[in-house]
């Protein structure tokens, strides 16, 4: 197991912006951000409860999220490799995250409910987690582009995510029919740790955008199910 240590992220959603336009304020941005990493393809797995208590909780902004979701790189379908389980709490801007190496498995048009929960029954994660998940299913797979940044000083990094992608896991056949893709909306977050707290208003004025708190998970649910109605 990783335990990430506590940090704090701030969240812009921008659909009134191309995504070249936000790069070039990330490149103007006093702060002086540079890219890190390579560009690359970020996709996940989230899991709920049958009622969806994670989502109604995020909905209604209890005070205490959580949100679970299985994450790999590169490409969406097929067979995932390195996968790993990530437990994401967050309270307002704090959040902390836990995560599990899981088993490879192979995400196509046959994935199903019980498939997921045998991946999770032959992972080497703890048994009382275990238990828990099993009372959870599939909700939602999502997958985007993402870009990374990091300050001169190297205490604020920025993540750029665009080519958001949604789509319904229902365990049937032609699953992914169900699917919802925004090359319009980019979303901006600002990482940093609990210490860099004091400036980082200073590295979030600078944007031209307002903060909100948007999560991929609720906006994936939410565009599905009007999707749905629109139909």
């Amino acid at each position: 197991m990783k335990k990430n240590n506590i940090r704090y992220e701030r969240k812009f959603f921008i659909s009134y912006l191309t995504k070249h336009e936000v790069e070039s304020v990330i490149r103007l941005h006093p702060g002086v951000f540079s890219e890190i990493y390579h560009e690359r393809r970020v996709n996940n797995i989230y899991m709920d409860s049958f009622d969806m208590v994670n989502y109604f909780d995020n909905v209604i902004g209890l005070e205490n999220r959580v949100k679970v979701r299985i994450r790999w790189y590169g490409d969406l379908v097929g067979d995932i490799q390195r996968p790993v389980l990530e437990l994401k709490t967050k309270k307002g801007l704090v959040c902390s995250k836990s995560s599990f190496s899981l088993s490879g498995f192979k995400l196509d048009a046959d994935f199903s409910k019980d498939r997921l929960h045998e991946i999770i029954r032959t992972s080497g994660i703890p048994d009382r987690l275990k238990l828990d998940l099993r009372c959870m299913e599939a909700s939602l797979l999502n997958s985007y582009t993402r870009r990374y940044y990091l300050s001169r000083d190297k205490k604020y990094r920025l993540t750029l995510d665009s080519d958001l992608e949604f789509c319904r896991i229902t365990g049937f056949k032609d699953q992914f029919l169900d699917r919802f893709i925004d090359h319009v909306s980019v979303v901006l977050e600002a990482k940093y740790s609990e210490d860099c707290d004091t400036g980082a208003n200073k590295i979030t004025s600078f944007f031209p955008f307002r903060m909100t708190k948007s999560s991929k998970y609720i906006m994936g649910i939410d565009c599905l199910n009007l999707h749905s109605c629109n139909a």
